[in-house]
């Protein structure tokens, strides 16, 4: 696949990408205020990169006060056409291990009171419904299963990602009823990016890194100590992941 201009949006555990090579910080101001950070610029693994900490370089906004708007409009302008974007999410299902890295295939929304489109019927951009069927790019989402089978990373290679508000995480209860409605994995930044993303023309899938066991999963009370602990395991997998992914990406060449 042709990427075009390539970035990524890192969540937390991703707020620096290690072996970016950085040639410049770009400071972006769009008509739906100001992203979560500069864009940095810079050569990762010999291919021009750009890197986007979702939460701001020192991990200060929460899920629900992230300026999605911005930090998408910030990254179209800047000429990036590919979004790679990275995420911790709670495992809800059996093969959603703590430690593990999924790629999504589908993404159900539980957030409310967010600023959720570009297409509020306001001035020129009038109301647009656009086709969420599929909600993240085929060929990314195969780019990245090939490169997690070549590399033999035991990626879950589908899913359901259930987006809450945050930040508080869920209930045993929520929990139960985000398993009836067909929900893998539990996160509180999946929506609105990707609708976003789609209006905007923009190639966008997620990697998903399983930070937890969702509340009730494992009887055990959930920490930030385990949640560390695990996204430590499952981003060295993402940082194992990467740089075959964006090499593919750069090279044009289509997943197998």
């Amino acid at each position: 696949m042709s990427a075009g201009r390539l970035a990524i949006i890192g969540g937390t555990g991703l707020t620096r990408l290690k072996d970016l090579e950085i040639t410049r910080r770009e400071v972006m101001h769009t008509p739906y205020g100001e992203p979560s950070g500069p864009l940095t610029i810079g050569q990762y693994h010999g291919h021009e990169v750009l890197f986007l900490p979702r939460h701001g370089a020192q991990h200060t906004i929460p899920p629900h006060q992230v300026n999605y708007r911005a930090n998408l409009w910030a990254l179209k302008s800047a000429g990036v056409e590919t979004v790679l974007a990275v995420a911790a999410v709670g495992g809800i299902t059996a093969e959603m291990s703590p430690g593990r890295i999924a790629i999504p295939d589908q993404i159900i929304d539980y957030t409310w009171s967010r600023f959720h489109t570009f297409f509020d019927g306001n001035g020129e951009s009038g109301v647009t419904h656009v086709d969420m069927t599929y909600p993240y790019n085929g060929e990314l989402r195969q780019t990245l299963i090939a490169a997690s089978r070549e590399l033999d990373l035991g990626a879950v290679e589908k899913g359901t990602y259930a987006a809450t508000q945050g930040p508080r995480l869920e209930t045993a209860a929520e929990i139960d009823r985000l398993e009836r409605d067909g929900c893998d994995v539990v996160g509180m930044t999946g929506m609105p990016e990707a609708a976003l993303a789609r209006e905007l023309d923009l190639r966008y899938a997620c990697c998903a890194v399983v930070a937890n066991w969702a509340a009730g999963r494992s009887g055990d009370v959930i920490t930030m100590e385990e949640i560390a602990k695990n996204l430590e395991t499952g981003m060295a997998r993402v940082k194992q992941l990467l740089p075959t992914v964006i090499g593919r990406c750069c090279n044009g060449e289509a997943p197998e």
